[in-house]
């Protein structure tokens, strides 16, 4: 709609997790590195956490794409509280056959599985994402699978991603053998003001437009309203954009967002940070800059 108008090869602020996209930010690029690294050396249990739309899905889409062949990835993402029975998500992960076999055959199979692909020198990395959907059955039944060992390595690599409620659901005194065998923690927290100006700059940059498409009090006023989460801010910079196009503006400024901001809630569906109650307009946008300052 408004690519052409901004020089824009793409829509820069999709809400689709595109590993394309991976701002290589403090937060990301560590989480990054944690990744990596209990995939690279073999460690006990990754868990990575973080509030909705802090970019987890995105980071473990960029984590596929760079796997090499020697490391076999099955993904359970359908997590919810009535999804059934683990084992079956996680055959059907690794395009094994489950239907019409007991929980004991499954177990077997997938141990046959594991022994095999460990003969064969390759990896088999377990990756669960909307963990914090899992219930303390679902969670000890991983960590039985994950006995499945040689005297030296791991046959079975898992790693679980979540909202910070898996941390609370971990935290419980049942599952402390579950917590003994984690190697690798790592919480993203959300962006800080420097971060958010680089990733705007950087997904329109991605997009084949110029990175000033927004000046800085816009991209303060983003950062505050979003509190530093990149879908929130995308969402935001996406509106921002559709506005100024609307307007016949050839960038976006404060005013811009603090609109959309303004509509979204007055419409009521929104989940933008609220407008600061500071008195004239003015007074608002000086809160508004001060506080993202502050808050960086």
């Amino acid at each position: 709609m408004y690519e052409t108008h901004f020089g824009l090869r793409e829509k820069p602020f999709s809400l689709l997790p595109d590993p394309r996209f991976l701002y290589p930010g403090r937060t990301h690029a560590m989480a990054m590195h944690m990744l990596e690294y209990g995939l690279s050396e073999q460690t006990g249990y990754v868990v990575l956490t973080g509030e909705v739309g802090t970019g987890k899905t995105t980071l473990l889409r960029h984590l596929l794409r760079s796997v090499g062949d020697h490391v076999l990835v099955g993904l359970v993402t359908n997590t919810h509280e009535s999804f059934g029975e683990l084992m079956k998500w996680i055959m059907l992960a690794f395009d094994l056959p489950f239907r019409e076999r007991d929980a004991v055959e499954q177990h077997q199979l997938f141990t046959d599985f594991l022994i095999q692909r460990y003969a064969h020198g390759q990896r088999v990395v377990l990756i669960v994402d909307e963990a914090q959907n899992l219930g303390r059955a679902a969670l000890e039944q991983l960590r039985m699978l994950s006995n499945i060992n040689s005297e030296a390595d791991h046959l079975l690599q898992l790693i679980l991603v979540g909202q910070p409620e898996l941390r609370a659901t971990l935290q419980t005194e049942a599952l402390r053998q579950f917590v003994q065998r984690i190697s690798i923690d790592y919480h993203m927290r959300p962006l800080d003001l420097d971060d958010t100006c680089a990733y705007i700059r950087h997904r329109l940059t991605v997009a084949g437009g110029p990175d000033d498409l927004f000046d800085d009090a816009a991209m303060a006023a983003t950062h505050f309203f979003a509190r530093g989460l990149p879908r929130l801010i995308n969402s935001l910079c996406d509106l921002s954009l559709v506005y100024a196009f609307a307007e016949d503006r050839q960038q976006v400024d404060y005013d811009t967002v603090l609109s959309v901001v303004e509509t979204r809630a007055t419409d009521g569906l929104t989940t933008f940070r609220p407008l600061p109650e500071a008195g004239d307009r003015a007074q608002v946008r000086q809160t508004i800059l001060e506080t993202a300052v502050l808050t960086a």
